[in-house]
């Protein structure tokens, strides 16, 4: 790498590295002012905050790392054009693509980073953090979800709750049915379900049991049964933000089991798995938009670029946040609505970048 790249590279990762250290702060202390009243109401071990914080600090810097890029790049290459440190660069003999070349290496490596710590490190964190969230910040919140649930817990066996209660460990109307083939061989109803932590068993209340068979069936009625079923209870309903808790490996495998139960979640799911690698690939669009914008000079100085990036990042933002939503919400492709941005975006960075060439 000759000097131009390493200058240019410093300042990116640098500069970089700078945002991250002066806005986390910003946002911890933000959070804290934020959440203190609980945390005093609660009486939340010192430590447990401490952790928190951590988890906190990872789980930011992960998920608004795309905008603080996009701002730090745009902030030294501005400042680099107002030193008309470019034309110099470009008057010497240098072609406008040899000089995105260290852009396109401190990207390479930002999104190396990024991907390391979506795929890894923040899922962990995002644990620590949701579960600080619901234990002593929103208590009693629902994160589950408790109505008429349905489940196919196996190849041949699917069960029904019309209401399902994981704090107590209970659930209402449940119905487990096995069939072999397309044929049902037997149905066990009763009119409450729970589980016993402390030998792993259920004991099921108004019984039933209806054994078919060709020449009439069977039925077994007991006010209370204890006996194993074949599933967890808490697998039943994973927590709303399981997907977030999952390294990618672990999140496929999610997937793969929730739609053989017949989860009503799998595109929240999807949304989750397909941010994994969309939002590395944000740096390289990102950096090239920010190159585009802030790398002439311009009347209003620094003030102009800055204002113009900040409202390409926030309509950036948006789009990702409205597009993920309707897909959680709706049969809107996951793929797509992920992937969106980053296509508006991608065309958007190449007319840009011809444009600031010329």
């Amino acid at each position: 790498m000759k000097i131009l790249d390493w200058y240019i590279l410093k300042r990116y990762l640098g500069t970089f590295i700078l945002m991250l250290l002066l806005f986390i702060p910003i946002g911890i202390t933000v959070n804290l002012a934020e959440k203190i009243d609980k945390i005093l109401e609660n009486e939340v071990p010192f430590w447990e905050v401490v952790n928190y914080y951590i988890d906190f600090t990872i789980y930011f810097a992960n998920l608004l790392f795309p905008l603080f890029l996009f701002l730090s790049v745009i902030w030294f290459t501005s400042k680099l054009a107002q030193n008309t440190e470019i034309i110099a660069f470009l008057s010497s003999g240098v072609s406008f693509w040899r000089f995105l070349r260290p852009y396109i290496i401190g990207s390479t490596i930002v999104c190396a980073a990024a991907l390391i710590l979506g795929m890894y490190l923040a899922p962990s964190a995002s644990k620590g953090f949701n579960e600080f969230k619901y234990t002593y910040l929103k208590r009693g919140s629902e994160v589950q979800e408790t109505s008429d649930v349905y489940r196919q817990i196996n190849e041949n066996e699917f069960i029904y709750a019309s209401h399902f209660q994981p704090r107590i460990n209970s659930a209402q109307n449940f119905t487990l049915e096995h069939f072999e083939g397309n044929e049902m061989k037997f149905k066990i109803s009763a009119s409450r379900l729970k589980f016993n932590e402390e030998d792993t068993t259920y004991t099921l209340t108004n019984y039933t049991k209806r054994i078919i068979g060709e020449e009439g069936d069977e039925v077994i009625s007991e006010i209370k049964k204890d006996t194993v079923l074949p599933f967890e209870f808490n697998d039943l309903t994973p927590v709303s933000y399981m997907a977030e808790t999952l390294n990618y490996d672990e999140l496929e495998a999610f997937i793969e089991q929730e739609k053989r139960r017949g989860s009503g979640n799998i595109n929240r799911y999807k949304v989750v798995a397909y941010k994994r690698w969309s939002l590395p690939v944000s740096a390289y669009i990102l950096t090239i938009i920010a190159v585009a914008v802030s790398s002439m000079k311009r009347r209003g100085g620094m003030g102009v670029n800055l204002a113009l990036g900040i409202s390409l990042a926030f309509v950036f933002i948006f789009m990702d946040k409205v597009f993920g939503t309707i897909a959680e919400q709706s049969t809107f492709s996951p793929l797509i609505a992920v992937w969106f941005p980053n296509i508006f975006f991608g065309i958007l960075a190449i007319y840009l970048l011809w444009n600031a060439k010329r």
